[in-house]
């Protein structure tokens, strides 16, 4: 089955969200069929890397972005009924390209990942198409918008009604459209469409992210996340202005590490107070992790599944995170993961761990196991199957995909 994959971030290196995803859902489809990438690429560190994508397709098109040409055309979209996030990733060139590709190919099955390009595959009208949202970005902007001050909060707030309408209207015009979790299908059977909508979970490498041998520090707690996006920043400043003062007091040995890129100037402000250290970028986050007596993800504003919890019970260490951000993963709260919201709730849920290596260790090994059984990108990837292959795994049914309605 020949198949064209079209995504807004160009798959390769798979080291970010979104990226991930579409990444997995390539290799997976070339496995047995012939799959074409388009994809859109931020920056001339992105271009370099692109080759890289080559043995997991048939062929890729890797169209590059003038980033202040796209923010213009996102201030401009604030005009109209456009999304700002479409008119973003819009490229006359990238569009001009697929256009000659469909064209050109007789494909079985067109695949888009992200709403932000679906746009470009509206035209191939008798091409099964399948929109992978992963999630649901306008409840996201809507939520945002209840954080940020005005005029900033009205601003999210219209680009959330826009994009939702734009989903509404995607949903109706592809064949069947998926997301990553059972909540954010919610939301898409909400649209009523009148189309087939499923859901697959995120994956994770439980290879690659596996328990280290090496002991871990009790005295270390860590979050991993890109610091620049606004969820992350949010909570670590609330956690390191309310909780962590708290444990100190209980554990004064108590630190926080907090690994990932790009950290704000005020993330970066908090390597001033005791007992918290701020990496930034680094080559691996897993050392970082598997040092760490657990994991903390205290997410107030939250969609989707969160990576950092699936990577670091992959590698057997404990998370303590909030309700919101447990809702995008398969686990059950004391089971396989410590759920707090609230200052004593997040005091009392790492203590239990701190205080309890028993504790810690059934935590470790439980989620661990819940990774191998519904988190792996195997169990993932067979879960897309059993949507959009059919009965064969070279012939796509497209009445099969029309009428099913399986949920996760």
């Amino acid at each position: 089955m020949k198949i064209l994959f079209v995504c807004h971030r160009f798959p390769f290196p798979p080291n970010e969200g979104g990226k991930i995803r579409a990444f997995n859902m390539i290799t997976h489809l070339q496995q047995n069929h012939e799959v074409t990438v388009a994809s859109l690429v931020e920056s001339k560190t992105e271009q370099a890397e692109v080759s890289g994508i080559q043995p997991y397709c048939h062929q890729y098109i890797a169209q590059r972005m003038n980033r202040p040409l796209a923010w213009l055309k996102a201030v401009l979209c604030l005009l109209t009924f456009i999304p700002s996030s479409m008119g973003y990733f819009y490229s006359w060139k990238l569009g001009k390209k697929i256009k000659h590709l469909i064209k050109q190919n007789q494909y079985d099955l067109i695949v888009v990942h992200c709403s932000s390009v679906a746009h470009f595959v509206l035209s191939a009208k008798s091409t099964p198409k399948i929109l992978d949202f992963c999630d649901m970005d306008s409840q996201k902007w809507l939520i945002y918008a209840k954080h940020k001050p005005f005029p900033l909060s009205v601003a999210y707030w219209l680009e959330g009604i826009k994009l939702q309408r734009a989903e509404k209207l995607l949903a109706r015009k592809f064949d069947s459209s998926s997301v990553a979790t059972a909540f954010e299908l919610e939301t898409l059977e909400s649209f009523r469409s009148g189309k087939h909508s499923f859901c697959f979970p995120n994956g994770v490498d439980t290879e690659y992210f596996s328990p280290s041998e090496r002991e871990y520090d009790v005295n270390t707690i860590c979050f991993i996340g890109k610091m620049n996006y606004y969820p992350n920043e949010k909570c670590m400043l609330e956690f390191s202005e309310q909780v962590f003062p708290q444990l100190r007091k209980k554990y004064p040995q108590l630190k926080l590490c907090i690994v990932g890129s790009n950290p704000t100037e005020k993330i970066l402000a908090l390597a001033e107070r005791e007992g918290i250290e701020v990496t930034g970028r680094v080559a691996d986050v897993r050392p970082y992790v598997q040092r760490s007596v657990l994991s903390v993800v205290p997410l107030t504003i939250a969609r989707g599944t969160q990576n950092k919890i699936l990577e670091s019970m992959a590698m057997g260490v404990p998370v303590v995170c909030s309700g919101v951000a447990a809702r995008g993963i398969d686990a059950l709260p004391e089971e396989h993961v410590l759920v707090a919201d609230g200052v004593a709730e997040y005091v009392n849920q790492i203590a239990r761990i701190i205080e309890n290596p028993e504790e810690r260790t059934r935590l470790s090994v439980s989620g661990r196991k819940r990774m191998l059984s519904h988190h792996s990108w195997k169990i993932a990837m067979q879960k897309m199957d059993t949507h959009i292959m059919g009965k064969s795994n070279s012939t796509l049914d497209i009445t099969d995909v029309g009428i099913q309605e399986h949920h996760v």
